[in-house]
């Protein structure tokens, strides 16, 4: 048997984006440094826990939101207005030769605001979360150091809170070799090995997530310990400002961009992925570049395609709404100028 025990997960930056969440409303709680929030009576701006008031730690700008909410356009505006670089927290915009599918930054607009942590790497080539975190804290500190503060845009739950909760995964580097073999094992079999030895991690890892599983296993097999006895939190010396986007007609959005994606190159972004890396990529069974090989081999029309990426990816929003809810504390941004909405409130963390 490959592993004798199992573990809790922790997720990789090369993971499908619908598998990169957390599975229970309790992951993580408790390590976010202080936020300030605002009453939505009184629009006072008060603190989650007291502590904010006179606060002088420098202050980090977080933009989030579900997929096609409109992140990259307001991210470039507020980058533009307070003079910030747009720093990346986007997994799957972290590799390169993957721009249609992720719907990364075009290179114009990268060109109205520069952009970091994107095109890190080669899609077979996956970064743990502690090597995102580590590459991202860099940017973050230079950016506070410049500037005085940092601007934090993407959609990728666990990431954002990697970063602004300070958290601290096992330095376990991915093994191919051992993720082949449990590949073979089958992910029920895996989930069980789980269930056995870690019943609390294997309640917040779902049963289909393989990712996470294998990625637990892995963890385990590399340092003999279960990643919850390894795992804990320093939250960085920063305050934090979330900001989110969530519009009333988010599911129309997520058809248009679905549609506009294929017409872009979708399907042939995919097919020279495939040729270059095979088809057993995977980043390749994610959102939008699974339905385009299926389409490529035959299994799927255009229609088709497009009608299940966009029916997974208003399922994927579903899921990054129910996380934002639960993990971060955002002042939704409700108004029909949310550039001018989040400057106000900006303004405010600043003083």
């Amino acid at each position: 048997m490959v592993c004798q025990a199992s573990c809790q997960a922790e997720s990789t930056t090369g993971a499908p984006e619908t598998l990169a969440e957390a599975s229970e409303p309790s992951f993580f709680v408790g390590v976010h440094p202080c936020i300030q929030t605002m009453t939505a009576s009184s629009g006072v701006n008060s603190s989650s826990n007291g502590s904010c008031q006179d606060d002088d730690r420098p202050l980090v700008v977080v933009l989030l939101g579900p997929t096609a909410s409109g992140k990259t356009a307001l991210g470039i505006a507020l980058a533009q207005a307070l003079q910030l670089d747009v720093i990346n927290v986007d997994s799957r915009q972290l590799y390169r030769e993957m721009n249609v599918g992720t719907a990364k930054p075009t290179p114009a607009q990268q060109a109205e605001a520069t952009h970091h942590l994107l095109d890190l790497r080669s899609p077979d080539q996956p970064l743990t979360l502690q090597e995102f975190q580590n590459a991202a804290m860099d940017v973050v500190n230079q950016s506070i150091q410049a500037r005085g503060m940092a601007l934090l845009v993407g959609g990728s739950g666990l990431y954002l809170k990697a970063l602004t909760g300070g958290l601290r995964p096992p330095a376990v580097p991915p093994q191919p070799h051992l993720r082949e073999q449990l590949q073979q094992l089958g992910q029920s079999t895996c989930h069980r090995l789980l269930q056995q030895a870690d019943p609390d991690a294997a309640a917040r890892i779902a049963p289909a997530d393989a990712v996470r599983t294998q990625r637990a296993l892995e963890v385990l097999y590399g340092t003999g310990r279960t990643i919850s006895s390894q795992q804990g939190a320093v939250p960085p010396p920063w305050r934090v400002l979330e900001l989110g986007l969530n519009p009333d007609n988010l599911r129309q959005r997520i058809a248009q961009r679905t549609e506009q994606l294929y017409r872009d190159g979708l399907v042939e972004e995919t097919d020279q992925l495939r040729q270059r890396y095979g088809q057993e990529l995977p980043l390749l069974q994610t959102i939008g570049y699974g339905e385009a090989l299926q389409e490529l081999n035959g299994q799927l029309s255009r229609q088709d395609a497009i009608a299940l990426t966009t029916r997974r990816t208003q399922q994927f929003a579903k899921r990054q709404r129910t996380w934002f809810r639960r993990q971060h504390q955002p002042h939704w941004l409700r108004g029909g100028e949310p550039l001018n909405e989040a400057m106000t409130l900006i303004r405010g963390g600043l003083v």
